[in-house]
């Protein structure tokens, strides 16, 4: 298993069991953190072995690895019908990402982001699962980037901060229940803060 020269995790070629693994332990992972579920409960949910789970993992962090990295595909994946939807015009597309954030939200998410969840339980820059969490904020930094870019292209980079810090303190907010849809006080926020460029 591992990772490439690049750093980047290696994937699994999935098989039907290798599957039901990764949704059981997907809803474990989330619904628990990472460190609370063995992987005797995840065998036992997906109604696999232990020895099928690490036949096709290879080990838990591995397993982590493809948990993060199967999140992120959905959510870009979700994400994008949501951008396409919206057309091309830079101000919607931001507002849309947060909007898309609300719906994945309360749809899948009532714990909060499962990238962050991960990040406060990873053993650090060494775990596999690492670049996973950080490429994901990597690209929602540089997608925040590209749109800031067609409203303001000499502060794109402080604006696309600025949407990331918005975006990501409301899923923190949301997965905490500090108060009463964050997500949407932060997208409140982004609009007032893309009316001001």
């Amino acid at each position: 298993m591992g990772a490439d020269a690049a750093g980047t995790p290696r994937r699994i070629v999935m098989t039907p069991a290798s599957r039901r693994v990764l949704e059981a332990a997907g809803r474990l992972f989330y619904a628990h953190g990472i460190h609370a579920v063995g992987v005797d409960r995840i065998a036992a949910e997906a109604g696999v072995t232990k020895k099928t789970l690490y036949d096709r993992y290879g080990s838990k962090e591995q397993l982590v690895v493809e948990y993060l990295a199967d999140r992120d595909e959905r959510w870009r994946d979700f994400l994008g019908r949501r951008l396409e939807a919206v057309g091309e015009e830079p101000a919607a597309r931001v507002l849309a990402v947060f909007d898309a954030s609300h719906a994945w939200a309360l749809e899948r998410g009532g714990k909060g982001c499962g990238m962050v969840n991960a990040h406060a339980e990873l053993s650090g820059p060494d775990h596999l699962a690492h670049p996973v969490v950080t490429g994901q904020k990597a690209w929602m930094l540089d997608l925040f980037t590209t749109l800031a870019a067609g409203l303001a292209p000499e502060r794109r980079e402080e604006l696309g901060r600025a949407l990331l810090l918005l975006h990501e303190g409301g899923l923190v907010a949301h997965g905490m229940g500090v108060f009463p849809e964050p997500l949407l006080c932060a997208r409140e926020q982004a609009r007032a803060l893309l009316a001001s460029v």
